[in-house]
């Protein structure tokens, strides 16, 4: 017997509801932290790359600063740049926008 492979419609569907699980758990944890302690690791993971931990460049693209790490070339975005990036269109983009964003 083959188990058939999940549609698109059902790996979107999963991977929407791990993606507020981790959401849910990192909002719990940061509830959790004292201030102190948020402020603490905000000062030593400020600009460092979250993969490899060398400093991140900011770099301007179409009208936002993207974090860009020069050393494993790692791109990152704060909350908000890849819907500007991505615009309106219907697509692929936004079906993995729609994923990810905390609504």
């Amino acid at each position: 017997m083959s188990l058939k492979k999940p549609s698109e419609t059902e790996e979107e569907y999963f991977a929407r509801i791990n993606a507020e699980k981790q959401r849910k758990l990192a909002h719990d944890k940061g509830k959790s932290m004292v201030t102190e302690e948020r402020e603490q690791l905000k000062r030593l993971h400020f600009m460092h790359c979250p993969k490899c931990g060398m400093e991140l460049q900011a770099v301007s693209f179409r009208g936002i600063q993207i974090d860009k790490c020069y050393y494993c070339n790692g791109t990152w975005l704060d909350e908000g740049e890849l819907e500007h990036l991505a615009g309106k269109e219907p697509g692929f983009l936004q079906s993995i926008i729609g994923v990810f964003k905390g609504d």
